[in-house]
């Protein structure tokens, strides 16, 4: 079951970083948002990337640093989203949503894991 959990996760990742890739288009073609659809794309693929060199982690320590790694990314793509609804740079908001609750449950996954790994 511990593995389903991890792969699952994982894929989740890849599917959100993904899908920020896929739907760069739902940005009006700015300066702006051209700038931060760059750095979206940087700190999404990251997390996932950072993932999958927790899975292979030396010890509960490095687990733990990789964990909040990602952890960072994701905060950090969740505060351009903001930025971007803010200063008005979305055109389908549908689809940037979908974004921006994938990354807001993925900080919360990766929080409570953090937290539960620290404990134990």
């Amino acid at each position: 079951m511990e593995k389903k959990k991890q792969y699952d996760l994982q894929k989740r990742l890849v599917k959100f970083s993904a899908n920020v890739i896929v739907n760069s288009s739902a940005l009006k073609k700015e300066y702006a948002s051209e700038h931060l659809i760059k750095q979206l794309i940087r700190s999404s693929t990251s997390a996932a990337l950072n993932y999958g060199e927790a899975q292979s982690a030396e010890s509960k320590r490095d687990f733990i640093h990789k964990m909040k790694i990602c952890l960072k990314e994701l905060r950090e793509s969740q505060v351009n989203m903001e930025i971007m609804v803010e200063a008005n740079l979305i055109q389908d908001e549908n689809k940037f949503k979908q974004n921006q609750k994938e990354c807001s449950e993925l900080v919360a996954i990766f929080t409570t894991s953090i937290k539960t790994s620290n404990k134990k």
